[in-house]
């Protein structure tokens, strides 16, 4: 039974007794309403009336007050202390040979209560400063508590409350004889803030009554929800006798974003609010009550059913105890003849027929009540045993029933407070006005490593606010992936601002507060909430521009081919002849094989592809600008043989031409092995340029190597040129000369041109660049130094015989 609660005896000491000792109780007397002595008695103190009417005698006699306005809750509370004291006579293990007593004290307002409780405490009759009962339990009312223990806290006398809930009373150097069964205002408080944070309310509002209870239960609760995050929109007292203020609060909840409002009130003060909100239809607010007032049915009416439907809150747990109900049942004035009260209940509840569904009904405080006072006879029980003439608890000399004072302690924690257990309910009202309070969940403190707060599986829950789903009520709404929470400095921490990513970072939750930079080789998605990989770009055969470039290549090696057929058709016409057809012929084939050499480029780089490209261009294009510069040559070499007493044809013959190409070429030849031994290309990751994504390319390795081999073929380029220009007026009809000026011409513009395109030209158009100025050059050679004579040969072959061609070209070079 007790399982829950931890009773610790302490100390009991020795009687105290003094004849000089004296006190006398002063004023008005006679609250004592029901009793029953015995060896050991327990007092308890109740708001039986509940409404104090004033008498002033105008002055002219003492003023005095009477309580009217029975309280049919209290009443059931006191008759369970009854009933309690009673079961434990009844049982013959729990303080075997002592019968336990009562004397239940009933005051209405703060100063007669705390009378009775003098009075409860204080030997009726006798002089002498001794307790006339053990302990005292009550009040309901935290500040009546608070004024009655600071009176017999002084004798050492106990007080437990079954209802007395606010978190000032667990100060034990303010209250050290203080101890409740009901769960202080400080769980509720953390019982709240938890169901707040359970469905992600952080915008909420309060309205609370004029009280210790409400005002420090609000303050306990904004310290602990602004821990968790949680704000609150306003925090606004309700007074029933202001009315301005009442306007102030309406005006507030009208215009309030906040759609979670905390009504932290006694029963009475939430009767008076509720009555006055039903003028008002404000909705779409979820209102959050209690344990004061949340289970109590008699709030409801069809006019606050737009109020109260979904009402959600906590209650103290549901624990019925057996016999009681018959107990209540059982009650008529014959058993209490000298009380008046209870001929006022009989009067007026039962009007002579006493009907059980009507009071049936347990409350859950009078389980309090009901563990209230068991708490105080185990105490004395364990304070009671003896073996061997020692207490086996404290360890002192044994005592009798005689010897027990109240000066005793009893622990359930270290402030004085029970075990925090609540049950989470929630209003549900039928179309037919029928009133269910469910309870949909509940809260252990005990559990407050695992979560207090656990909700039933399976249970129906109706939201207030005509929601079918569970109320949103934030600020502003959490800030989703791909931005970060931001505090604005105006305003609360739950109005912060969602400000976007930027560039290069992301985050990846909600609220997040940072954004993250994504590594090197990742990049933001469109919502920058995810990093994802880069794309990865380089010259495709399968893109528009690869493809192109990829068809000029190919157009340039048909071409030459072509060429190249129609001269060995023709290699014994005049015109093939006159212009040294085995250099042609080379020439030629170096052409193709430029043009084929741009298609290295393009594709995916790759160790062997980078080296291949850099080398198959420098060689081929030597190889085609040596057998340019041989024709050059020739032609010069032609002119000077015309001359009289010249013969220099014979020391610039076809065998001398092959060589001299030939170690053009092995020149490029050597330092291309250098370049590859020493530091070749290599494909590389160049996640720099683009932000959002890496080009693959080939780094060259060595910068020296790769100009070396450039400035190797700009030096046979512009000497070719040279050459070229100086034998462009020379006299023969087939002079190749101004031919090969021309697309000398044209290479040196389209490779002057490439340096500083490809130097600032980015990715995959850096490649692009580079097969445009080899397939640009080689179309120009090819093109002026063949087309004219393709031309001719097709369509003025009668330009095409030696009779034509009689006294115009060097017979050597016929």
């Amino acid at each position: 039974m007790m399982g829950w609660l931890t009773i610790i005896l302490l100390t009991l000491l020795v009687r105290i007794k003094s004849e000089n000792q004296t006190c006398e109780l002063i004023g008005r007397t006679g609250f004592l309403e029901f009793a029953k002595e015995g060896d050991l008695n327990i007092a308890g103190v109740f708001s039986l009336m509940n409404t104090q009417t004033l008498i002033d005698n105008d002055y002219r006699a003492v003023p005095y007050s009477y309580c009217q306005t029975l309280s049919e809750r209290e009443l059931k509370l006191a008759r369970t202390m009854i009933f309690t004291v009673e079961e434990i006579n009844r049982d013959p293990m729990l303080l075997p040979g002592v019968k336990l007593g009562y004397k239940v004290f009933s005051g209405c307002g703060t100063d007669n209560l705390i009378r009775a409780a003098v009075e409860a405490v204080t030997e009726t009759g006798s002089r002498v400063c001794s307790s006339g009962s053990l302990a005292v339990l009550g009040h309901s009312s935290s500040s009546v508590s608070d004024g009655i223990n600071t009176i017999i806290g002084a004798l050492s006398v106990p007080q437990l409350s079954h209802f007395s809930t606010c978190a000032c009373l667990s100060d034990k150097k303010r209250y050290p004889t203080f101890f409740r069964t009901v769960p202080s205002d400080s769980f509720q408080s953390t019982a709240l803030v938890q169901l707040m944070k359970f469905f992600d309310w952080r915008w909420v509002g309060i309205i609370y009554s004029f009280g210790t209870y409400t005002e420090e239960g609000t303050a306990a609760f904004v310290k602990k929800a602004k821990k968790m995050g949680i704000c609150v929109e306003f925090s606004l007292m309700f007074s029933q006798t202001s009315q301005r203020s009442f306007e102030v609060l309406v005006e507030t909840l009208s215009n309030s974003s906040s759609s979670v409002v905390l009504l932290l009130m006694p029963s009475y003060d939430v009767r008076s609010f509720l009555s006055e909100m039903e003028n008002y239809k404000i909705t779409g607010k979820q209102w959050v009550g209690s344990e004061v007032w949340v289970t109590q049915k008699d709030l409801f009416s069809v006019g606050r059913k737009h109020i109260l439907q979904g009402v959600v809150g906590f209650a103290l747990p549901d624990a019925p105890i057996q016999g009681l109900g018959e107990f209540l049942l059982s009650l008529k004035p014959s058993d209490e003849p000298q009380s008046a009260i209870i001929r006022k209940f009989w009067e007026k509840v039962f009007k002579c027929s006493f009907s059980s569904s009507q009071t049936s009904n347990v409350c859950t405080v009078e389980n309090n009540v009901y563990q209230a006072v068991y708490a105080v006879a185990h105490a004395l029980d364990a304070l009671l045993q003896c073996q061997n003439g020692l207490n086996p608890s404290t360890g002192k000399p044994c005592v009798t029933k005689n010897d027990v004072q109240p000066k005793l302690v009893i622990f359930f924690d270290e402030n004085g407070d029970s075990v925090a257990l609540y049950d989470l309910v929630n209003w549900q009202i039928e179309d037919d006005g029928s009133v269910h309070i469910i309870q949909i969940g509940e809260f252990d403190d005990s559990l407050q490593e695992g979560g207090g707060l656990k909700l039933k599986e399976d249970t129906k829950i109706v939201w207030g606010g005509n929601s079918h789903q569970v109320p949103k009520s934030v600020c502003r709404e959490p800030c989703p992936p791909g931005t970060r929470k931001a505090l604005n400095r105006n305003k609360p921490v739950c109005c912060f601002d969602c400000i976007e990513c930027p560039e290069g970072t992301v985050s990846n939750k909600t609220d997040s507060i940072d954004c993250f930079i994504c590594p090197p080789e990742f990049w933001p998605n469109e919502n920058k909430d995810k990093c994802l990989p880069k794309c990865t770009e380089y010259l495709s055969h399968h893109e528009l521009m690869g493809s192109l470039l990829t068809g000029l290549s190919t157009v340039g090696v048909l071409l030459s081919l072509l060429i190249s057929i129609m001269f060995f058709t023709h290699k014994e016409t005049p015109i093939v002849r006159a212009n040294n057809s085995e250099l042609s012929f080379l020439l030629l084939f170096s052409l193709k094989l430029c043009f084929l050499c741009s298609l290295t480029f393009i594709g995916r780089p790759t160790q062997w592809s980078c080296m291949l490209r850099h080398t198959a261009f420098s060689i081929t294009f030597v190889l085609c600008i040596s057998c340019v510069l041989g024709k050059t040559m020739v032609v010069l070499m032609a002119f000077k043989a015309r001359l009289p007493g010249r013969n220099v044809m014979k020391w610039f013959g076809p065998a001398q031409q092959k060589l001299c190409i030939l170690i053009l070429t092995l020149i490029q030849v050597v330092i291309c092995t250098l370049w590859l031994t020493i530091n070749p290309p290599f494909p590389q990751l160049n996640m720099h340029y683009y932000k959002d994504k890496i080009i693959l390319e080939c780094n060259p390795g060595s910068a020296v190597g790769f100009w070396a081999v450039l400035g190797y073929i700009g030096l046979l380029a512009v000497l070719c040129f040279i050459l070229a220009f100086l034998a462009r007026k020379l006299p023969d009809s087939f002079n190749e000369a101004k031919l090969i000026t021309f697309s000398m011409l044209i290479f040196c513009a389209v490779w002057i041109t490439f340096i500083p395109v490809y130097v600032s030209s980015p990715g995959k158009f850096t490649v692009a660049v580079e097969i445009f100025a080899i397939l640009a050059s080689s179309f120009g050679l090819l093109l002026c130094i063949f087309a004219p004579k393709c031309y001719i040969v097709i369509l003025k072959p009668d330009q095409n015989s030696k009779k034509h061609l009689l006294g115009k070209m060097p017979p050597s070079t016929m």
